[in-house]
């Protein structure tokens, strides 16, 4: 994945000594700002949908544990996490398949070999945009698929004109041992649309 224009520099970050200040503020503006990003698809799938403030978070939070404050290592983080932006023209998202007991976990993610390429957005009346999976690193072998996806879903110019213009918004799964569908309501709408600018 390249880095989108919207990319975050070293100027965009809070100093660790900053950061450690304010961070329960930023924390609780992040999380309030995600609520508006996530979409259950199912009982077992969830999309986080990425933007330049969800990945500040997560660069933010990665300094800290790791009491990072080298320019260059700084800049390695960067271009670890950049790529996670959305770049106007389509949505990034990190999918999730959440099966809370383990002894279900590794059957399910044997059954659900490659459903990382099932999963959909649809305006409505527009075709479905399929996800392009981990870009960055192969998730899923011969035998099961990983429990976490890196996705990317590049639109046609119609289908984000549909959607600026109030077209329903679909998001599913059709794998054949998981098939879903919901349509995202009007909140999480709005601020997924705002990401194509």
């Amino acid at each position: 994945m390249s880095p989108s224009s919207n990319a975050l520099k070293i100027s965009d970050l809070l100093s660790l000594e900053q950061y450690h200040s304010q961070r329960a503020q930023f924390r609780a503006r992040v999380l309030e700002h995600k609520r508006n990003r996530k979409v259950a698809i199912g009982p077992n799938a969830t999309l986080y949908f990425e933007d330049r403030l969800t990945i500040q978070y997560q660069i933010q939070e990665m300094l800290r544990i790791e009491r990072i404050f080298e320019a260059d290592a700084i800049e390695e983080e960067l271009a670890a996490y950049n790529p996670l932006i959305p770049d106007g023209a389509n949505l990034k998202a990190t999918f999730m398949i959440e099966f809370p007991e383990v002894d279900e976990r590794r059957p399910a993610l044997e059954r659900l070999q490659r459903i990382e390429d099932h999963v959909y957005l649809q305006g409505q009346g527009g075709s479905r945009v399929y996800a392009i999976a981990d870009e960055d690193l192969e998730r899923s072998d011969e035998q099961k698929t990983s429990a976490v996806h890196f996705l990317r879903f590049e639109f046609p110019k119609a289908d984000i004109d549909a959607l600026r213009a109030g077209s329903a918004f679909l998001a599913g799964i059709d794998h054949s041992a998981y098939s879903y569908e919901t349509t995202l309501s009007d909140n999480i709408r709005a601020a997924l649309v705002a990401d194509f600018q």
